[in-house]
């Protein structure tokens, strides 16, 4: 069902347009109701010729929607308050009776206390996409601030269900999700790296062997996923007495790469409190 909402958009990269793509080919959201702010004009035209809504660097407009999506670098929201609040009287003024302006925060690290302090009058959500939502292949945390009633929280969770899953959670546990789900791909690629580096020393040509990476990865999340295996059952699986996997299960134990993925992970969850 289409939504009957305005949308702005503050910081049009390339999440945000993940996002907002899906909504527009659907039509979910019309491409009239849209109004996004961008920092420069040449940024400006060229994605509103891309996309085929209004793109200003005035914000005043995309602030004054009765749904905002603010997907600016965390280090930025502070500039970007000012512009939200004329923006935010007019959305005040045109809203329903009851339905309160909603302010939907892509930012890593920047809690529901503080989004609500800098945004007065908007009904505040904290999401967590990690970056497979470019392919729709994403997982989105949501959790909630005071004032999002249940018919808001379902448009929003219809929103990020465009590109991929979608949980509700406590604000506490988004530190360990976006560890989890938006630095493990980093990890992971790392990992994808490292390995295709060892066939290329084993003798495989470059291309194949980042092709082969790949495809081993994607394979075997399809296969832990579409079978519900526990990761170690898989690992057993494939190990035999005495062979190939064996030998080099145990190089990786004796270098440590089980402890050091825990430590990343923890890491990332501590750094995201830091920021918080």
């Amino acid at each position: 069902m289409p939504w009957s909402d305005t949308f702005g958009v503050v910081g049009l990269g390339r999440m945000a347009r993940a996002l907002l793509l899906p909504l527009l080919d659907t039509g979910l959201v019309a491409r009239s109701d849209v109004s996004a702010a961008v920092a420069t004009e040449a940024s400006a035209r060229r994605l509103a010729e891309e996309l085929g809504i209004q793109v200003s660097t005035e914000a005043e407009e995309a602030w004054a929607a009765s749904v905002v999506l603010l997907a600016v670098k965390p280090q930025q929201i502070e500039a970007v308050a000012p512009a939200a609040a004329a923006g935010t009287v007019a959305a005040l003024a045109a809203a329903p009776p009851g339905r309160v302006p909603l302010l939907i925060s892509v930012l890593a690290g920047v809690p529901l206390r503080r989004l609500q302090a800098l945004f007065p009058g908007r009904a505040c959500v904290r999401a967590v996409p990690n970056t497979p939502a470019l392919v729709r292949a994403g997982l989105t945390g949501l959790s909630w601030g005071e004032g999002v009633g249940e018919n808001r929280r379902e448009e929003v969770r219809q929103l990020f269900a465009q590109v991929g899953e979608v949980l509700d959670l406590p604000e506490p546990q988004l530190d360990p999700f976006l560890a989890l789900t938006s630095s493990g791909p980093a990890f992971l690629a790392l990992v994808a790296e490292s390995m295709a580096d060892g066939a290329v020393a084993a003798g495989l040509p470059r291309p194949l062997a980042m092709h082969l990476a790949h495809r081993t990865m994607a394979g075997t999340a399809a296969l832990l996923q579409g079978q519900e295996l526990h990761p170690g059952e898989l690992k057993d699986m494939v190990t035999s007495p005495a062979g190939t996997t064996a030998a080099g299960l145990r190089e990786l134990e004796r270098a440590g790469l089980r402890s050091a993925l825990i430590e990343a992970v923890l890491a990332a969850a501590e750094r995201s409190r830091q920021l918080a």
